[in-house]
């Protein structure tokens, strides 16, 4: 099977369109009209994974987080970029990302995964984009949703360790009595914590906050930032269930490599 046949369904669930200006998701190396041999699915295309998928003969990588941002004027190897590219070129791998399109859906998103692992219910885009947004495919960054019976903040972010897979939670006062309407982003998601005040969340769970806007919690929202790796960790296994269960022709692998670059002592 063609390489444009696993694109063509991916973006029917994340259309391409929806990513953000700053993103750089679709094919970036490989050609859509090659054959696909096996499938190894990441959180980030580094060469460990490269290397993981010449082992199990893949040839095509689906990442979540583009290799490239930015533009490369040289191929030299002189970074983790450049020599992951070199390495999937001369081995004939194909990477694809599948990024803020995968975080901008409700239905099959990275949100919605996340809302799944902490069993959320009534979920509900955050902010929605209106000019993509219908009724049938919400459109937007971030989730909002609801447990189905209040816990202490405590109890609450001991379940976050235990269901995300979290060592180390940074948040702001517990100064909530009891933790029922909860705010999602996967990845940095400093931006929408307006629009979890504003939708009367009583804790917001992302990552990446800056120490400065912990501040802006203003003592009626709790900030949890469980990490960026950890809070997107789960989209591997999203996106080998969507591919396995559409595809028979060739085998979709998760990857054992942990390509989280933060380590905790």
């Amino acid at each position: 099977m063609q390489l444009i046949k696993l694109i063509q369904y991916l973006e029917t669930i994340a259309p391409s369109h929806l990513q953000e200006d700053y993103d750089n998701a679709g094919l970036i190396v490989g050609e859509k009209s090659m054959d696909i041999k096996g499938v190894m699915v990441c959180l980030d295309s580094t060469e460990a994974v490269i290397d993981e998928a010449i082992q199990k003969d893949c040839n095509v990588v689906v990442a979540h987080h583009p290799i490239i941002f930015k533009g490369l004027k040289q191929l030299n190897g002189k970074n983790y970029i450049e020599r992951t590219i070199i390495k999937a070129i001369k081995n004939d791998i194909a990477i694809y990302a599948i990024h803020t399109n995968l975080d901008n859906v409700l239905y099959h998103g990275v949100n919605q995964k996340i809302a799944q692992k902490l069993n959320l219910q009534g979920c509900k885009i955050l902010s929605e984009h209106p000019i993509h947004s219908t009724k049938k495919t919400p459109i937007g960054a971030g989730i909002i949703g609801s447990l189905k019976t209040a816990m202490t903040p405590v109890a609450f972010l001991k379940d976050i360790k235990k269901k995300m897979d979290v060592s180390i939670i940074r948040h702001t006062d517990l100064n909530i009595r009891k933790i029922k309407k909860i705010a999602v982003c996967g990845g940095s998601g400093s931006f929408l914590l307006q629009q979890a005040r504003a939708a009367k969340a009583d804790i917001f769970i992302t990552a990446d906050f800056k120490y400065h806007e912990f501040f802006d919690a203003n003592n009626d929202i709790i900030i949890a930032d469980i990490g960026h790796y950890e809070s997107e960790q789960y989209t591997i296994e999203l996106l080998h269930e969507l591919i396995s269960k559409k595809f028979r022709k060739f085998a979709a692998h998760y990857t054992k490599v942990n390509t989280n670059p933060i380590n905790y002592f």
